[in-house]
């Protein structure tokens, strides 16, 4: 382990703080995620589908160690279950499928006393790491985020087996979470997974109450694939014996593996329906449609939540709580939209093919009814495992039926700091000065644009500040800006960040 990282995970156990736990958390970062080998296989699980060929990892999955580490920290599992826990997995749209479960059982237990109190557990977050741990909707606060993680922290080195025999990042944040929930006394909570499911560190929930699959698609690939049956293997390994299933529509290959799996474990699975359970006044509130799939299918898997959980004289949600959680419903950086006076920002975390032609037909149909604003987007896709070129040519297509008249090309620093709390960089993190935009060039991505909309003007502009105060300065007198933000979540992050800085605003 290399020196830095070490220190950081011992030395700092005396100051208490929130900086003090963030930076212990980015010192455990893991500096490369598990990926396929053909030469090492876990030891975890059955045998995983060949249909796209064989499947190993490399590397220890997320999910080996947690059963020790949550006893360490004094927790059992009767104490996790008590939690009431929805398990969801998927790859489109799992966030808002987890915001809108908590929102359905917070406006449920408003009316009835049950849930008094709602935990909501997701990832990545956008600005913050306590956005992560959120209690009836809000955040937990900075102090209490910095108490909890420290009380994990020093039962974990209290009981130390060296530092190599830690939890990591993820995991740490799972046992942080867990043990903020039970402490605050949290009745009913919404769990989403880091990455996978089978080998995830949130896989160390044994007895949830209900799992969800939320749309199936190629991504993590290199951790999860190469095919999509391997995909789906994957997000079934959150099924668990006497917990109801529920998934989105599939493909018929994922839907295949998915009922499968649900035969091993002997649980029950329903596919659910874009809209079966909405009447007209509820799909109408939803926007854009793809809202509509994860709002039906959190209704379904909550609905059967509550006819397991909640006392027989509260009843089923009625229309009045469904109509109230969707007003109450927000997920920031996800289909959000924020006005400034003549300027509307279309914030949307798009990171695949599939994430990326939803965000265009967002943006689209909303951008349509002001036809004489100036139009701007600003993109920005850096990842190791996608094709930054098919993801922009992706969006170029979905957009261009819809002028736009400048196109900015800016890139970020992962895990960028906003706040100026962590003191150590994380290992894998670039240095402040290497900001250089990976994956296709500028001149690629220009060509890429210009066969679709040959007029827009497309620059690059270094840093995400920057590039938003560039857009400021393309404003014309009298004139309305429409702006869409998308592609990864990071710039999503920055952006909003910088926006609500600039507003004078807090997102939650």
């Amino acid at each position: 382990m290399p020196e830095a990282m070490s220190r950081a995970a011992t030395a700092r156990v005396a100051d208490k703080s929130y900086k003090a736990a963030i930076d212990v958390l980015r010192s455990r970062r893991r500096p490369q995620r598990p990926t396929t080998d053909p030469l090492r296989l876990p030891k975890l699980a059955p045998s995983i589908p060949e249909t796209n060929g064989p499947l190993q990892i490399k590397g220890q999955p997320s999910r080996v160690g947690m059963d020790s580490w949550l006893r360490r920290i004094g927790h059992s599992t009767a104490e996790v279950d008590k939690l009431n826990i929805i398990h969801v997995a998927g790859t489109k749209g799992k966030g808002s499928t987890c915001a809108y479960a908590e929102s359905l059982l917070r406006a449920y237990g408003s009316r009835t006393g049950f849930p008094a109190r709602t935990g909501l557990y997701t990832s990545p977050h956008l600005i913050s790491y306590e956005e992560r741990i959120r209690i009836n909707k809000a955040p937990i606060s900075r102090d209490l985020f910095a108490k909890y993680f420290f009380e994990v922290w020093d039962a974990l080195l209290a009981t130390d087996e060296g530092v190599n025999h830690l939890p990591r990042h993820f995991q740490l944040l799972a046992l942080v979470s867990m043990h903020a929930f039970i402490s605050e006394g949290v009745q009913a909570a919404v769990y989403e997974t880091h990455h996978g499911g089978e080998y995830d560190a949130t896989n160390v929930i044994e007895n949830p109450v209900i799992t969800i699959i939320t749309s199936l698609g190629m991504d993590h690939v290199r951790q999860l694939g190469p095919g999509i049956e391997n995909i789906a293997w994957h997000k079934a390994g959150i099924f668990k014996r006497g917990a109801d299933a529920f998934s989105a529509a599939q493909d018929e290959a994922p839907a295949r593996v998915l009922r499968e799996r649900a035969a091993e474990k002997d649980v029950t699975l329903r596919f659910v329906a874009d809209g079966e359970l909405l009447d007209k006044q509820h799909a109408s509130q939803l926007k854009p449609d793809v809202q509509r799939l994860n709002c039906t299918l959190a209704l379904a898997a909550v609905n059967q939540f509550l006819k397991r959980t909640a006392p027989a004289a509260a009843g089923p949600v009625l229309h009045d709580d469904i109509t109230k959680a969707i007003q109450d419903f927000s997920w920031p950086g996800r289909f959000q939209t924020i006005e400034d006076g003549d300027m509307k920002w279309y914030l949307e975390g798009a990171h695949n093919d599939m994430s990326i032609t939803k965000s265009a037909e967002w943006f689209g149909e909303l951008a349509q009814e002001d036809d004489q604003a100036l139009r701007i987007l600003v993109f920005n896709q850096i990842s190791e495992e996608k094709d930054g070129a098919e993801i922009f040519t992706k969006l170029a297509s979905s957009l261009s039926h819809l002028r736009v008249d400048h196109v900015l090309l800016t890139d970020y620093i992962k895990y960028e700091d906003f706040d100026g709390i962590a003191t150590e960089p994380a290992p894998d993190e670039k240095s402040q000065g290497d900001r250089e935009r990976e994956g296709p060039t500028t001149e690629e991505m220009t060509r890429i644009w210009h066969r679709y909309q040959p007029e827009s003007v497309v620059v690059a502009e270094p840093g995400i500040e920057s590039a938003l105060a560039r857009i400021r300065e393309l404003v014309e007198k009298g004139k309305n800006v429409q702006t869409l933000v998308t592609g990864s979540l990071y710039l999503v992050g920055g952006a909003l960040y910088h926006l609500e800085k600039q507003m004078g605003r807090t997102s939650q």
